[in-house]
């Protein structure tokens, strides 16, 4: 989700756009030992990443601002940096007499980005109108779980024995964790619980689209496309349901959408897309576990929530599973 860098040439030439589906991005024939831990690397980053934004998202909410508000700023504070990247990606291209990739790609691109980046990014921040942070993550990090199905139902992908072991104890842990959440705290849980469990499902399905899409565009390109779908997603969505006022806000949610714009969105979508490129959705989804991990840690730490003897027991498994995988599951890499 290995880069689309160039190789310089000394004369430029006239930038051709596909008109069939442009070549697949080289990867090593035998991925090396330290191309597949990079993408290992690169897929713990883009989790831990990941796992401030419920944080940075509950803060906000403290400022009476809605999902769909949050999103269009996300969205246009991002919007300037993937557009500068897919310039520079594009720019490369034409150094390297390579095609640009062709309308029904782009566009392809464009949707996958628009179910992983708006409408998994909407429901997953609607139901954190009704959920805690560390609720939210443990039911948004069920998505390795259909990864993994989806993947065998309608991608072929084989289901390797150590993926589901390691998975099934990180998801004992998981399960221990929210089971104490939903009898502690029943309140809008199953509306919270649903419109997360979405985000989950298409979350599941954006990688499982992605890695292929990326193999054929590169992931700077890709990236940039899939997150402008996403950005006019949000930006329809919000302008139908806003005045343009809406997008007036305190300097402090302006801040918190600067942070969750870039500390939140763009480097873990690189960060993620990258590792997809190096290592299998299956791979890239286990590692990702540390995510809700990482979010309980600093919501107990900045939003106050508490921590029981069940969550460290189910973080302590979760960690373990994933350790398990990292160490001893690489060859589930593709």
């Amino acid at each position: 989700m290995s880069s689309d860098k160039p190789h310089s040439t000394e004369t430029e030439t006239p930038l051709v756009i596909a008109t069939e589906t442009p070549p697949i991005a080289i990867l090593p024939d035998t991925p090396t030992r330290g191309y597949v831990e990079m993408g290992y690397l690169f897929a713990a980053a883009g989790a831990l990443l990941f796992s401030t934004k419920a944080i940075a998202i509950k803060l906000v909410y403290v400022e009476a601002v809605d999902a769909e508000t949050l999103l269009a700023l996300r969205m246009a504070l991002a919007a300037p940096i993937y557009i500068f990247i897919a310039a520079l990606a594009i720019r490369d291209r034409k150094r390297r007499s390579e095609a640009l990739p062709s309308i029904p790609v782009a566009i392809k691109a464009a949707l996958i980005g628009i179910l992983g980046y708006w409408f998994a990014s909407y429901t997953d921040f609607l139901g954190l109108e009704y959920i805690s942070a560390s609720f939210e993550r443990l039911i948004l990090f069920t998505y390795p779980f259909f990864v993994v199905v989806f993947g065998a139902l309608f991608f072929g992908q084989p289901i390797n024995i150590r993926v589901l072991l390691a998975i099934g104890l990180s998801y004992i842990g998981l399960a221990l964790i929210f089971y104490e959440k939903l009898t502690i705290d029943a309140a809008d849980t199953v509306t919270g619980a649903c419109l997360v469990l979405a985000a989950a499902i298409a979350f599941a399905f954006y990688q499982l689209f992605a890695k292929g899409q990326i193999r054929i565009v590169g992931p700077r390109l890709f990236t940039c496309i899939a997150m402008g779908g996403a950005a006019i997603g949000a930006f329809i969505q919000f302008f139908l349901t806003h005045p343009a006022r809406d997008l007036i806000v305190s300097s402090r949610v302006f801040y918190l959408s600067v942070f969750l714009a870039i500390g939140a969105t763009v480097l873990p979508s690189f960060f993620i897309n990258a590792a997809l490129h190096r290592v299998s959705a299956q791979a890239n989804a286990t590692i990702g576990t540390l995510s809700p991990v990482a979010t309980i840690l600093l919501a107990v730490l900045i939003l106050g929530e508490q921590l029981s003897l069940t969550d460290t027991l189910g973080t302590a498994m979760v960690l373990a599973g994933v350790g398990w995988f990292a160490i001893s599951g690489r060859n589930a890499s593709n």
